[in-house]
């Protein structure tokens, strides 16, 4: 099991590319099972999920090759139905395999999903709007079996927002008979990046990026040609907030004002310079970092995936803060690991307190999840007195591609050691 290392104190400064989306990458390649053909896929990530589903396509009988940067798929055959537990365990994601494994086969066996262990991600909404189009289904030994010999589409309403429920429903009623309704759907950038996908591929949606989305069934689709996914917006913001923990000046390009307006709005708070630029943004880290409180929300709102890593710069603000998260309920482990660096939290319920303190203390912390581990490196790069050893940083491969050399290129003393 290897650590990171990191010796903080350091602004930081120069300039770092993003990497494309996991989060739109996922459902990009789980889509390349609704139709046969050579697909090809831009700007694809090198993560631990990525190889993932990768490997439980693969099972399925779907081919991967990967020249001059492009993930080209071909899934004229897919032999197997099933995504196994052994692997599903490791990435929530894998659910996404469903809804295109239904359009495609009428049938699909999937493990249920494991994955950070952030709270309850119920794929209830998902049953219940495939149930609507005429899916069976039952659980078996842990397994989630569907079956249907006639996929129709149908008028859904999420109870919330969920984005891997939309996008599992898009692809499913790409290959339904009739049209489908989804309302209350999930916003996020991602699902309109899979919809743009489903479209150059023959399908007919509408409303992405709304809260309802009109999805007219097509049985006619070609592969996926040339697809270049959207940027990370969640990699974006960490290194935004890595600038203005540090005091320093990074140019991040790839970094999309839209799809960071919540996070720019209280960045600019604590005082941190924003200007957009041709290929990205550019973000200088205040003198002076001032408290700003903040409410996580589903997109346009304050994403949750960035609320530990703005935690650990309200760690080191003037002032005290108030962080309330509302998408899961277990979104504060790593509370106890900033407090082994010195930080002053206390949390109420879905509410954490954060009063700053000048500096944070260089100590060895755990990581918990993919979003936790991101907060603790910026802890440590902030931190003072020694160095800061982070450990399980396993969870940060699910998520970030090589952000150590990322950091290094910025002038970070960090690095990844046996551990």
């Amino acid at each position: 099991m290897e650590k990171m290392l990191i010796e903080g104190g350091r602004p930081l400064k120069g300039t770092v590319t993003v990497s494309g989306a996991k989060n739109a990458a996922l459902p990009a390649i789980a889509a390349c099972l609704l139709t046969g053909g050579w697909h090809s896929i831009k700007d694809v990530p090198r993560l631990k999920d990525i190889q993932t589903i990768k490997s439980i396509m693969t099972k399925m009988g779907v081919i991967f090759k990967e020249e001059d940067g492009v993930l080209r798929i071909n899934s004229d055959e897919i032999k197997e139905h099933v995504a196994p537990y052994d692997l599903v365990r490791t990435m929530r994601a894998s659910i996404l395999l469903l809804g295109p494994l239904v359009a495609r086969l009428g049938r699909a066996s999937i493990s249920m999903p494991g994955g950070c262990a952030i709270g309850a991600r119920p794929v209830d909404l998902h049953l219940k709007a495939l149930a609507a189009m005429g899916v069976e289904m039952f659980l078996d030994k842990g397994y989630i079996n569907a079956k249907v010999d006639n996929l129709r589409g149908a008028d859904i309403f999420f109870d919330i927002p969920t984005v891997t429920g939309t996008e599992n429903i898009m692809m499913a009623a790409v290959g339904a008979k009739g049209k489908t309704v989804l309302r209350n759907s999930a916003k996020e950038p991602e699902v309109s990046d899979l919809a743009r996908m489903l479209r150059s591929m023959g399908a007919r949606i509408e409303g992405d990026g709304t809260d309802t989305i009109v999805i007219e069934g097509n049985q006619d689709l070609h592969p996926a040609e040339g697809h270049t996914l959207v940027p990370d917006r969640i990699e974006s913001g960490t290194f935004m907030i890595a600038s203005a923990i540090t005091g320093g000046e990074i140019m991040i390009d790839g970094c999309r004002y839209e799809h960071l307006a919540s996070v720019i709005e209280k960045l600019q708070a604590a005082g941190a310079r924003i200007e957009k630029r041709e290929k990205g943004l550019f973000v200088a880290g205040p003198r002076v970092i001032q408290s700003v409180d903040i409410e996580t929300m589903p997109f346009p709102g304050f994403p949750t995936d960035l609320q530990a890593q703005f935690m650990a710069l309200m760690c080191v603000a003037n002032g005290s803060s108030i962080i309330r998260e509302t998408v899961f309920e277990n979104r504060f482990i790593h509370v106890s690991e900033l407090k082994r660096m010195g930080a002053d939290i206390s949390i109420h319920g879905n509410q954490a307190i954060v009063r700053g303190r000048d500096h944070l203390l260089a100590a060895p912390v755990m990581a918990t999840d993919l979003r936790a581990s991101a907060s603790l490196i910026l802890a440590g790069l902030e931190a003072r007195g020694g160095t800061t050893e982070v450990r399980r940083v396993y969870h940060l491969d699910r998520g970030y591609e090589a952000l150590e050399k990322k950091f290094q290129s910025l002038g970070a003393r960090i690095w990844r050691v046996p551990g």
